[in-house]
């Protein structure tokens, strides 16, 4: 049986991405001089125009337009003729403190009040479901269509930055169909991408640039035939791009930010929010259980739903799908993800150790799949396969 698989990730420059990297820029900016901060903190960008908005309560002070423009100008964001600059947009900081009402579930659990342990302090910030997921596609066990398509814009960035392809603007997008046989992967289809650039690069050799300095340079040649398809900036010219071509929000990217599709997402976003949002903090959970579950061998796939309840610590739900790939039944493995790790949101923050300021580094190309962070360990798996 033959099938096929697409996923796209988007480079920082694209509008939505700008506005994730402010938001975490802004979240990290606070950690640094309060680990205890309550940051919630959204952003959206048009031409010419950046609004900063939000919940932040801390002890901290951070000039939230300096790291804004700072933010905009690492990314590349750097010549006022494209519309969208750190030195000339207009900045509008609508910054209140964290509603009491969400501050009561998450400083009062449920648990807290009935007398439990320090990990029982810390109430879920919301409601909301979870997803998490792992598979072995790639070393990174996570699926090969979304880390080519990471790894396709990454270099795209990296070319434009290093001056190899001086004429790059900052805003991009990639996309790679693998196909699939009998769920195994055969090869990849089709590879889209598409790059800003300034007026003085012919569509053609734009094309031939990029296929040479940046498709051929990542993707495997193991998985590229003759049928392979490539589509190159395929409407031809793309100079009006970033927050100047479209307007950009905090937390649009969802699926670029998580698992290219192959698995569910419970719709919350990420980018802005402090550890005790469980949004992100329970996801990033998520995420290190079914890693460590596919890589102590109880399953080659694993896919994870936790849900929560505002004010309540521990999950109202643990729901586990190996997909037929388990060497034990789903409902086992629930029982020992339960047993061994702790879903509470305190437990997860000191486990995955979250009141650091790592967020600036998760809002691009994904915040799965890259060692650097916590909640990619496998420190777990060694003493998971007793369970085998």
């Amino acid at each position: 049986m033959k099938n096929f698989f697409t996923s796209e990730s988007v480079t920082s420059g694209h509008p939505d991405k700008v506005c994730d990297n402010i938001s975490d820029a802004v979240l990290d900016a606070y950690l640094k001089g309060d680990p205890n901060s309550r940051v919630a903190c959204e952003c959206s960008a048009t031409t010419d125009f950046l609004l900063v908005m939000g919940e932040i309560t801390s002890n901290a002070t951070v000039d939230v337009e300096k790291v804004a423009r700072d933010t905009i100008r690492k990314i590349g964001y750097t010549d006022k003729n494209v519309g969208f600059s750190y030195d000339d947009v207009k900045v509008l900081v609508k910054l209140n403190k964290q509603s009491p009402d969400i501050a009561l579930g998450v400083d009062n659990s449920v648990e807290a009040k009935e007398g439990g342990d320090a990990f029982d302090k810390i109430g879920a910030g919301d409601q909301g479901i979870m997803f998490g997921y792992a598979c072995r596609e790639t070393e990174e066990l996570m699926p090969l269509p979304i880390m080519l398509s990471h790894k396709l814009c990454a270099k795209l960035e990296e070319v434009r930055k290093s001056g190899v392809l001086n004429y790059l603007r900052p805003d991009g997008k990639g996309q790679v169909t693998v196909e699939y046989e009998f769920g195994k992967i055969k090869r990849i289809d089709a590879v889209v991408l598409s790059s800003q650039h300034n007026d003085t690069v012919s569509t053609e050799t734009l094309r031939a640039d990029l296929k040479k300095y940046v498709i051929d340079a990542v993707l495997p040649k193991e998985y590229l035939d003759d049928q392979t398809k490539y589509f190159i900036n395929p409407t031809g010219r793309f100079e009006v791009g970033g927050p100047n071509g479209d307007s950009g929000l905090t937390g649009r990217k969802i699926i670029v930010d998580t698992y290219g599709g192959k698995c569910p997402h419970g719709g919350g976003a990420f980018s802005g929010k402090d550890p005790t949002k469980v949004d992100r903090s329970a996801t990033y959970m998520a995420r290190y259980i079914c890693k460590n579950v596919v890589a102590a061998g109880l399953a080659d796939e694993c896919q994870i739903q936790l849900a929560y309840a505002i004010g309540v610590a521990k999950p109202v739900s643990v729901l586990v799908n190996t997909f037929g790939t388990g060497k034990l039944t789903d409902s086992a493995l629930e029982e020992i993800i339960v047993k061994e790790f702790d879903m509470r949101p305190a437990a997860i923050i000191d486990k995955l150790e979250l009141r650091k300021p790592v967020y600036s580094n998760t809002a691009s190309y994904g915040h799965f799949g890259k060692a650097e962070f916590s909640w990619e360990k496998t420190d777990k798996a060694e003493s998971l396969k007793k369970y085998l």
